[in-house]
């Protein structure tokens, strides 16, 4: 049976319209995976301030500070100039000026660490330190920053007063790498050279002190294989004698003096 001329022309526009929704909708496999975190890319210039006054106006896209001494309304100001902001923090020692250190028991705490008022921890004991660095990346993620620098990460090569095992540092640095993507926060792996081959997928970016000084930055070319940046600072080394090679490498490099205050010469 054949439908009226004019119901016929009211129906083929609705027709049309529901045949053009069921094509918009349908899934595009061809289409990247959706991801929330952050990944910056090799070559990304930054700025890496934790001691002064914080100068904002530094015009590069990611700022590296304290998670402690800025509140949110600082990254939130450093956002809407464009800039990405990470949240340093110690995971890996002890710091008696922080407002949490009484929660650290006593016999987690090592040897110093080189820096006055800080000392290792045992990073074995993960049943007291996940809650303690869990409330500090919450304080990260509440505050809207944008990643996490977990420093202290290599204490098994160093003389921390505990028998650490590179197996003992591999099964912390990605407890530390989990807990940070579990917030929905890109994380950075400080230092650590020689765990990098196993640890490059764990993490979103590396951070370097000082690895043009002791000839070790071929070390962090698996970062920028990957296409993750190499956030790399010297304090000692002048820049035309670093720069040069941070450029072929693909590394973020700088110049800075040891306080980490504003002052900065980028590559």
């Amino acid at each position: 049976m054949s439908l009226p001329a004019r119901t016929r022309s009211l129906l083929l526009p609705l027709v049309a319209l529901v045949l053009l929704a069921g094509c918009t909708s349908a899934p595009d496999d061809s289409a990247p995976p959706r991801t929330t975190r952050w990944r910056p890319g090799p070559g990304t210039p930054w700025q890496w301030q934790l001691g002064g006054r914080l100068d904002t106006t530094v015009d590069v896209p990611v700022y590296d500070i304290d998670g402690f001494e800025h509140p949110g309304s600082t990254v939130a100001d450093l956002q809407r100039r464009g800039r990405k902001v990470i949240c340093y923090l110690s995971t890996g020692a002890w710091e008696e000026f922080r407002p949490d250190a009484d929660e650290f028991p006593a016999e987690l705490l090592g040897k110093g660490n080189g820096w006055e008022g800080e000392r290792w921890l045992d990073i074995r004991r993960t049943d007291v330190l996940e809650p303690l660095m869990a409330r500090r990346f919450d304080m990260c993620r509440d505050k809207g920053f944008d990643a996490i620098e977990p420093d202290n990460m290599d204490g098994y090569a160093n003389d921390t007063g505990f028998p650490l095992t590179a197996g003992d540092q591999l099964r912390y640095n990605r407890l530390i790498a989990r807990m940070a993507h579990e917030r929905g926060l890109a994380v950075g792996l400080k230092n650590d050279l020689d765990q990098i081959p196993a640890l490059v997928g764990d993490f979103d970016f590396a951070v370097n002190e000082q690895c043009a000084q002791y000839a070790e930055c071929e070390a962090l070319t698996p970062f920028v294989e990957a296409g993750k940046a190499v956030f790399h600072v010297e304090y000692e080394v002048p820049t035309s004698r670093f720069c040069p090679r941070s450029r072929q490498l693909g590394l973020s490099s700088m110049r800075k003096r040891y306080e980490l205050d504003a002052w900065r010469q980028p590559c």
